[in-house]
């Protein structure tokens, strides 16, 4: 899949997580990271934390790659 958004991101992390069977309450629990954070990555809010991102899609078995076009 290719993100080209924050908006990308956040519907991917998304679909894993319901595909998973998570809520957001038990990822959060897990995590660490509150609920409205994750509400917030998900939703593809623009200001998001990079790190606690890449945790998050990290924990949810999401690889992330990436490569230079051309």
């Amino acid at each position: 899949m290719t993100i080209n958004s924050s908006e990308d991101f956040g519907r991917a992390v998304r679909d894993r997580r319901k595909v998973l069977g998570y809520t957001q309450a038990e990822l959060a629990a897990f995590t660490g990271f509150s609920v409205s954070f994750l509400s917030d990555l998900e939703r593809g809010k623009k200001t998001a934390e990079l790190e606690k991102a890449i945790i998050i899609a990290n924990t949810l078995g999401m690889d992330l790659e990436l490569n230079r076009r051309g």
